[in-house]
């Protein structure tokens, strides 16, 4: 078969084109940014008339709808991705003869409120009117080792103290990366009976907490403590969040959370010929320990970081706001500096202790680490020759500078992509 793939290179996507591609078939890549002579150029934002799709359907036997955004921004919003741009897809393979039409849909879309689900209803009624070959797979959350939601579930079961959001009842039924791609190349199948919708979801329905302790156990962590986070709460920390920009908690992403994702596995068994994967079977032995690290290093090295920044953040504001100047020009003064060089000193090293901090959060790294480093050691040389007594001060204002150090060693041995 030559299977055209929309969104050939989001998670859903790539394994789909592996998966046909292992089985034998020429896979024909959508993408918004072609690099190889197997991609060609889509764009769901703005191809949205069915006379733009005509030319790429050539030969085409099957066409794969795997495109879906979380959240809108203004260059992509989900009447033109989840709806307009499908429907025009759609269309044009009735014209052009393509055999069968495969829709990744959303579990619960039919039911749901929010307009990530109407979107993507709105693609589903529109495909099931076609008289044309079509199946529409309803995956529930789909777990794969790339992926950014198992990612963020991972690194909310590594920590130490694992925040709950109060779902209520909720409950979610995730099915691995692995079972959906097979999923879809059997409905592509001549064989398969045409018109199915079918729920795709995994073997084993847990609530969000129990979600979480399976990820925990398989990453081979230990006992956590878990702390449930207020309703309300979740709910105000959506509102704001949904300022900024490419933020995946909002208003709606939270409500489609309260309402769970979970639903009949029998269509998924009878799809794949045998059960789907268990949670407990979604990490496996040889992986888990790797996606166990960097779960750790996802908040570990953000965290050592921010503190860092705030750190440098603090003393500028001590320096020029909180602490007497007239005793920082004192100690300025033991320095051998004094008059107004001591006071030009001390606004420089504010403004430069305020500029560390920033930079800390916007521009990570390891010439940032190491000019930090070099810093430290200045400050705490210069202190050690002109003010020995800090050395043995009970508050230890010197020695806290070693685990400093040692933040800054760790940072920067930490590859770059850990450290933003």
């Amino acid at each position: 078969m030559r299977v055209l793939v929309c969104g050939a290179s989001g998670l859903i996507g790539q394994a789909i084109c592996d998966r046909f591609t292992h089985a034998g078939h020429q896979v024909i890549r959508g993408v918004r940014h072609p690099v190889g002579p197997a991609d060609i150029l889509i764009d769901y934002a703005t191809d949205t008339d069915c006379w733009c799709w005509a030319g790429r359907l050539e030969g085409i036997d099957v066409v794969v709808n795997a495109v879906g955004i979380i959240t809108e921004s203004p260059s992509a919003r989900f009447d033109d991705i989840h709806h307009r741009a499908p429907a025009a897809l759609f269309a044009a393979c009735l014209r052009a003869g393509v055999r069968r039409v495969i829709q990744i849909s959303a579990l619960g879309a039919e039911r749901g409120d929010t307009p990530y689900f109407r979107s993507k209803h709105a693609a589903d009624r529109f495909l099931s009117g076609l008289p044309l070959e079509w199946q529409i797979l309803r995956p529930s959350l789909v777990h794969g080792q790339a992926g950014g939601s198992a990612a963020l579930f991972r690194m909310l079961a590594s920590l130490p103290v694992i925040p709950v959001p109060d779902v209520g009842q909720a409950i979610f039924q995730p099915i691995h990366i692995d079972d959906l791609a097979e999923g879809v190349l059997r409905a592509a199948q001549p064989t398969e009976p045409a018109g199915q919708q079918v729920d795709m979801v995994g073997a084993s329905p847990v609530s969000f907490r129990a979600m979480l302790e399976h990820y925990r156990r398989a990453m081979g962590l230990g006992e956590a403590l878990y702390l449930k986070v207020p309703a309300r709460l979740m709910g105000g920390v959506a509102r704001l969040s949904a300022w900024l920009p490419g933020a995946s908690l909002t208003p709606d992403t939270w409500r489609m959370l309260r309402a769970g994702n979970a639903g009949s596995m029998a269509g998924t068994t009878r799809l794949l010929g045998h059960p789907p994967r268990r949670i407990e079977q979604f990490m496996a032995p040889a992986e888990a320990e790797l996606l166990g690290l960097r779960a750790l290093a996802a908040w570990q090295s953000g965290l050592l970081r921010h503190a860092l920044a705030w750190v440098w953040i603090a003393t500028a504001w001590v320096s020029l706001m909180a602490h007497p100047v007239a005793e920082s020009l004192a100690l300025l003064g033991r320095a051998g500096i004094s008059g107004w060089p001591a006071i030009l000193a001390l606004h420089a090293a504010s403004v430069l202790d305020l500029a560390m901090g920033v930079a800390c959060i916007r521009y990570p790294g390891r010439a940032l680490w190491g000019a930090q480093a070099a810093l430290v050691i200045a400050y705490t040389g210069i202190i050690v020759m002109t003010m020995p007594e800090f050395l043995t001060h009970p508050f230890g204002p010197v020695l806290k500078n070693l685990p400093i150090l040692a933040i800054l060693f760790i940072l920067s041995a930490e590859p770059r992509s850990w450290t933003i």
